[in-house]
Parts: C-alpha cells; structure tokens; sequence
C-alpha cells in the first residue's frame, strides 16, 4: 500500500466531515513522521504497517468527532504552536485579533484570565522579551498545560500560573489584563459542532447561563487590577460587543473601542482605566 492508498481510504472514511481531505493529510503527515508540506513527495512510496496502524488509529478518532488538534496534541497559533489535551480550548484564529490588538501598544506586566493553553500570555510575552506576566486559571490540569507550553517558548522565568477563580487570588495591578472567557449561552450549547462540544471542556465555553457572567466578574474586579492608564481587552462572541461594553463602562472604565476579526464580526472589546 501508497501513502496515496492510505490517504484515499482516510478521506472516504471521513466522509461528511467538513476538511476531511485537509485533516487526513495532516494525520497522514503525523503518522509517518513528517511534515505536512511533504506529504505529496511521499504519497507514491510503499507505507510500512507501523504507519498504516498509527493512522487508522487516528482517522478512528477524527471519525468520532475529536478535534485535530487534540489527536496531533498541538494547534498552531500566532506564531507558535502550543500543546493541546482535553483540559484545554484548541486556540482559534479569531483569538489572534486579541494579541494583535494587545500589541499595538506598550505594556510591561500582563495578566490573562483564563488562560487555557496559555497561549495568549505567552504569545505576548514571547513578542515583547523586556515584559513578565501572571496567567491564571481554575483548572489545574489546564495549568500544567500552560507551563508546559510556556516553558517550550522560552518564557517560563517570565510567567508566574495562579490557580484562581478570575481575581480571586491575584495580587498587584498590570497595565494590561486580557482574557478569552466562557462565553457561549447555555441555550446554544446544543448547537455547536460535536468537535467542541463533545471534546473541550464544557467550563471553558460556557457559562451555562446567559454568556455573560464572566464578563461580569471581570468587569467588577478590573479596575482594582488596572494601572492608571492600563488597558483591558476581551475576546466576546459576535453579538456581544454591545453588553460588555456597558459592563466595563459601568466598572468606570474608559474608551471603549470594538475590534473585529478577519471575517468582519465583532471579536474584542477593549477599554482603558481612566486615571
């Protein structure tokens, strides 16, 4: 059997699954050990059986619905890649917005809520060396996550983890506080792809409430945490902009600015304290 072979059989395996030719070229890359961008340099060479398990394996599971990502183990983002379990949000492209945004301008001492993979803090951190940072999160294994991925980036000595629910047990003021939240409503749970659904932790996408209880929390406890002058930005889903805006103008924040992702939707509020 081909590399050809055994992709053909992957793709028909993954019939009805949108990319399914797409994610069956990255399996096969992984299974054999190479790089995505040479998997048509290899597609005519005989396969061993070795291989030919490993991939069965993993089609197996992107059948069932799991993300790539969690079968690979890692998810490009930015301008790195960061491991990927079943403790941890896969990162998303819209994300990217939030650090593009975040490093429009200066900032010294950082603080991400939520951090997940860790993947924005680290992000930051990797793009400005002179700056340090606190990522927190309620989820120890997400953690342990986080430290792996910040110690793979070099930025480990810069980032201090903090188990904490949001604010709770965080000390000291930043000029800049950024966070993904939860924030999918409990009614449309249902609805979502079963990628995400089924296979990423329910506590990091929703509230199971309205989709806003994050954003309350962190509005009422922001400004304590702000620097005078220091700048908050937070990723929210795209009919969102306007109630978190009216969270955070209310916690006394100032300039409240909208910043949209690539496809044009709302994707970041971002606010300043006013001292």
């Amino acid at each position: 059997m081909t590399g050809a072979d055994l992709l053909r059989r992957g793709i028909a395996a993954l019939a009805g699954i949108d990319g399914a030719a797409r994610d069956a070229r990255l399996l096969l890359a992984a299974a054999m050990g190479i790089a995505p961008g040479r998997v048509t340099l290899v597609l005519g060479d005989p396969v061993s059986a070795e291989v030919c398990v490993r991939f069965d394996a993993m089609i197996g599971q992107r059948a069932g619905r799991m993300p790539v990502s969690q079968i690979l183990g890692f998810k490009a983002f930015w301008q790195g890649e960061f491991a990927v379990t079943h403790a941890t949000l896969s990162p998303r492209p819209e994300t990217e917005t939030l650090v593009e945004q975040a490093l429009a301008q200066s900032f010294s001492r950082v603080l991400d809520l939520g951090t997940g993979t860790g993947c924005i803090a680290i992000s930051l951190l990797v793009a400005r060396p002179d700056a340090n940072g606190i990522a927190t999160d309620i989820s120890p294994d997400a953690l342990q996550v986080a430290k792996g991925n910040a110690a793979r980036h070099g930025v480990a000595d810069r980032l201090s983890l903090v188990r904490s629910d949001w604010f709770s047990d965080v000390t000291g003021r930043f000029d800049l506080i950024v966070s993904n939240p939860p924030y999918i409503a409990a009614s449309e749970m249902p609805a979502l792809p079963p990628e995400v659904r089924d296979h990423e932790p329910a506590l990091a996408l929703s509230d199971m409430a309205d989709g806003l209880t994050a954003y309350g929390r962190i509005a009422a406890g922001c400004r304590d945490h702000l620097l005078p002058g220091g700048r908050i930005l937070l990723e929210i889903g795209p009919t969102q902009a306007e109630p978190v805006g009216a969270l955070l103008s209310a916690a006394g924040l100032s300039d409240i600015t909208i910043f949209h992702d690539l496809d044009g939707r709302d994707r970041v509020v971002a606010a300043r304290h006013p001292g």
